[in-house]
């Protein structure tokens, strides 16, 4: 099963899931709720426009997006 790593990065990065929440928004609206529940891993999907969005503004590669989680 895949996760998004993007708290892992942001911390790495020493930057806040608000910030992030901010830059997403600034290229395409997205709710507070949305955004939490996709960080989260609490979606069933996301759009490549997103993956897109978030290796832009983290400067990272899909492949850095996400780990690979035992069940």
């Amino acid at each position: 099963m895949y996760q998004l790593n993007v708290i892992n990065i942001l911390k790495k990065q020493k930057k806040s899931k608000y910030w992030l929440f901010n830059q997403l928004n600034n290229i395409k609206p997205i709710s507070y709720t949305n955004f939490n529940n996709m960080l989260n891993n609490k979606t069933q999907s996301i759009k490549y426009s997103m993956l897109t969005n978030l290796c832009t503004i983290l400067q990272c590669t899909p492949n850095q997006l996400f780990t690979i989680v035992q069940k």
